[in-house]
């Protein structure tokens, strides 16, 4: 079944809201401000509401990225509010309460009691319990992958067995044939059927990629893989060709989008993080300088308690090492080698 996978296969740490740090020594930027987990001016005006306990802007932001199809922004936009209502939740009840029919509330719901039942000591039941409210939210919009991300993120927290995830599989890309959440949730899956199998990770990510259009975020998923790779100390080595590969495919996407921006911050920080691995410090360097001043959580909370932190540093490895002093790795802080966590 696994390899039958394979073939058919034809193609979440809560996020902080914004964190400044204005004590930084200097680094490839001029300016002394970094910015964590930044959200970006269309989610921004959303999250200061909502801290109002105002669903209002986020009912407007979440309706029009689905009447846009924009489904990836959709995805993230999803994920950093139910992040937020982790601790505020009286907006989304309200929401829910005054709107209980509308699929942007229901897909905002369903992702909430997905990343509570996730924390769960007993996830797998936990989820089982909360798969009614990911049917409601897929049934509200047939059109919108975004609950079928959940869905597929859920049958791996409950560890479904093959068959059942190529059916959620395949109902996914039917809606969105590039969307990169699906695909990074169904390359998550992989790894954890087949840990230590790289290589087929790698070859599922390729696929994936090579399919895509050129400005598909989808084209980062190879990256994903390479992280994968380079954080898991199973499985047989694979060749350097292949992660410097992954890397110069997420470079030529990365020219393709916004400098400065929070949108592609959290692909430019995973790709920093790997350019770093390979020791490829001008490159690092340059994407940093196309960064400007965003940090996200994800990589760095993969390796260290102190995300922000472990950038700053991370920072100052790249400057010593474009200038041919490497000081360091992002290796883990917790002991031994780096391991990617499970949501």
């Amino acid at each position: 079944m696994v390899g039958t996978m394979a073939i058919q296969l034809p193609f979440i740490r809560a996020s902080r809201m914004t964190r400044t740090a204005s004590h930084l020594v200097s680094g490839p930027r001029t300016d002394d401000e970094v910015l964590l987990d930044a959200p970006d001016a269309r989610l921004s005006p959303a999250l200061v509401a909502a801290a109002r306990d105002d669903h209002g802007p986020a009912a407007g932001l979440l309706r029009a990225t689905r009447a846009a199809a924009e489904w990836e922004r959709r995805d993230r936009y999803v994920t950093r509010l139910a992040a937020f209502a982790r601790s505020r939740p009286d907006w989304l009840d309200a929401w829910l309460a005054t709107a209980p029919q509308d699929p942007d509330a229901l897909l905002l719901g369903a992702q909430l009691a997905v990343d509570r039942a996730w924390q769960s000591p007993a996830r797998a039941e936990a989820l089982r319990e909360v798969s009614p409210l990911i049917t409601a939210a897929a049934r509200a919009d047939h059109g919108d992958p975004v609950p079928w991300r959940l869905a597929l993120d859920h049958a791996r927290g409950a560890q479904a067995g093959h068959s059942y995830f190529e059916e959620l599989w395949v109902a996914a890309v039917r809606r969105a044939p590039h969307h990169y959440g699906c695909h990074e949730s169904a390359l998550r899956y992989l790894a954890a059927s087949w840990h230590g199998s790289h290589q087929e990770c790698f070859d599922f990510a390729d696929r994936a990629a090579q399919d895509a259009p050129a400005d598909a975020l989808v084209q980062a998923l190879p990256l994903r893989a390479a992280f994968g790779y380079l954080t898991d100390d199973c499985g047989p080595e694979l060749p350097r060709e292949r992660l410097d590969a992954a890397a110069d495919r997420a470079i030529a996407l990365s020219l393709r989008l916004p400098a400065s921006d929070p949108w592609p911050a959290r692909m430019r920080n995973l790709l920093v993080f790997v350019l770093v691995r390979l020791e490829r410090w001008p490159d690092a360097q340059e994407q940093l300088r196309l960064n400007g001043p965003y940090a996200t959580s994800f990589p760095w909370d993969q390796v260290s308690d102190d995300p922000l932190g472990h950038f700053l540093r991370v920072r100052d490895d790249i400057r010593a090492g474009a200038a041919g002093r490497p000081s360091g790795h992002p290796r883990s802080e917790r002991g031994g080698r780096a391991r990617s966590r499970d949501h």
